[in-house]
């Protein structure tokens, strides 16, 4: 029996399921914090949980209902705004290192507005399933709006993890007592499987296409990751996983940070720029890493999202600028892979190591050790930890943004950013895939960042 396609009342009564789930993903992200705990801006760089809640329910608000809705009136016409973040074609926007500082409207109006936007949504949704043009206008668009959602799920939960970094307690025995000050989950799973060597996988490159495959990566990616082109890469090995915390306090026992050779000259300011200041000294380890203090057993803590805890050798490293890593690579031996090596090898892995990825639907929100490593493939290349690339974040040749505002979404930040490929520990399960291009300035450390090396074959 032939199987007919589905038709666009079925894809948008799909979307409308969709729309609520991820919807109410946010909202449950949410329900561990105080009120106070939403109105927290810890950096310029981070937002307040609740300006995430309302600047997700402006996305569609603005772009789908001002258009689409009929006899369209905004829930608050300050709104337009104070949760604008940067889309100039709609107009000012609030400062965004000043979020903390709205303490109006109140996380219950933040809330009542999620709701009403969410009711007239689906209303919108279930009219357009007998107006064919409505639909096909409605599909990119609310498709859109639950990606950008789900990329504001993570933010949330590494915005909020840095928040709650100034409350951890970083002195007590952990062997002896339970932080919660900068806790936002309970305790992670604690996995007895040994620390895998590294080893290294061989790839023979060539010409190959770059780019998102509606076939082997969804329906659905960003602009930025087409168009699809043949690209080329040289001969490469890439390591089996990512660097872990043992490793890196190898480096930092090698006063890694310390050595000027190691670092890019940016790089190295960028490790000083913290010494302007008397009695401040420069960087000497990661974000999130604090000294024990003496009599209290081992040399480190690091607050995680379960709160402050003894570090874990064998978990990938995280939370690391692309300074840091470039410079590890080079203390290695080694190089951070171009995001066309990346995705080569992730195409010869397959798909199927996207579904045995560790993702947030796990709830753990912080990388875990490998299973097993240094078989036929490598492995964590999803999930744990976003992985620099030494790619800078441009455009694929015969790139065009997106028309109107929506197309401000990716293509005006081409520029002094460097790619990340992979997901981590804080991304939605389905929001990966092989094509999928992240992207941070080299001294952003509060993403759940890490490496994994790369070399030229015969090196």
């Amino acid at each position: 029996m032939n199987q007919q396609p589905p038709s666009s009342t079925d894809r948008l009564g799909d979307l409308a399921r969709r729309y609520a789930e991820v919807r109410d993903t946010t909202l449950h992200l949410s329900a561990p914090l105080s009120d106070e705990d939403c109105q927290v801006q810890s950096m310029p760089d981070a937002s307040p949980t609740k300006w995430h809640l309302a600047h997700l329910t402006w996305f569609f608000e603005t772009f789908v209902l001002e258009p689409h809705e009929p006899q369209f009136k905004p829930f608050d016409p300050n709104f337009r705004v104070l949760f604008n973040s940067y889309y100039q074609g709609i107009g000012a926007q609030f400062p965004r290192a000043q979020r903390g500082l709205l303490s109006r409207p109140s996380l219950a109006t933040i809330k009542r507005y999620r709701a009403n936007v969410d009711e007239r949504m689906l209303a919108l949704l279930q009219r357009a399933e007998s107006d064919h043009d409505t639909a096909a206008a409605l599909q990119p668009l609310v498709t859109l709006g639950l990606h950008h959602e789900q990329q504001h799920q993570e933010l949330l939960l590494t915005d909020i993890k840095h928040a709650l970094s100034f409350g951890a307690d970083g002195t007590c025995d952990i062997a002896d007592s339970s932080p919660t000050y900068g806790a936002y989950a309970g305790p992670s799973p604690r996995s007895e499987v040994p620390s895998q060597p590294l080893r290294w996988h061989s790839y023979d490159g060539g010409l190959f296409e770059l780019g998102h495959d509606p076939t082997l990566d969804g329906e659905f990616c960003f602009d930025n990751e087409t168009p699809r082109h043949t690209s080329y890469t040289a001969p490469f090995q890439l390591a089996s996983r990512p660097i872990n915390h043992g490793e890196w306090l190898a480096f930092i026992d090698d006063a890694g940070y310390q050595r000027p050779e190691l670092w890019l000259s940016m790089g190295w300011a960028w490790l000083h720029a913290a010494s302007g200041s008397v009695g401040v000294s420069p960087r000497r380890a990661p974000l999130y890493w604090q000294r024990r203090e003496p009599g209290h057993g081992g040399d480190w803590l690091v607050h995680t999202l379960q709160g402050t805890t003894a570090i874990d050798p064998r978990t990938p490293m995280c939370h690391l600028s692309y300074f840091e890593a470039d410079a590890y690579a080079r203390w290695a031996g080694a190089r951070l892979p171009t995001e066309a090596e990346w995705e080569f090898a992730a195409r010869a892995l397959g798909t199927h190591a996207l579904h045995h990825a560790h993702f947030a639907d796990r709830g753990v929100f912080h990388p875990l050790p490998p299973v097993a490593a240094g078989g036929d493939e490598p492995v964590q290349l999803y999930g744990d930890v976003w992985e620099w690339t030494q790619s800078s974040y441009g455009a694929y040749p015969g790139y065009r943004p997106l028309p109107g505002a929506v197309g401000e979404y990716n293509g005006k930040f081409m520029c002094n950013q460097f790619v990340l490929r992979g997901g981590s520990c804080a991304t939605p399960a389905g929001h990966a895939r092989a094509s999928y291009r992240n992207f941070f300035p080299p001294e952003a450390q509060w993403q759940f960042s890490g490496l994994r090396l790369a070399r030229d074959i015969g090196t």
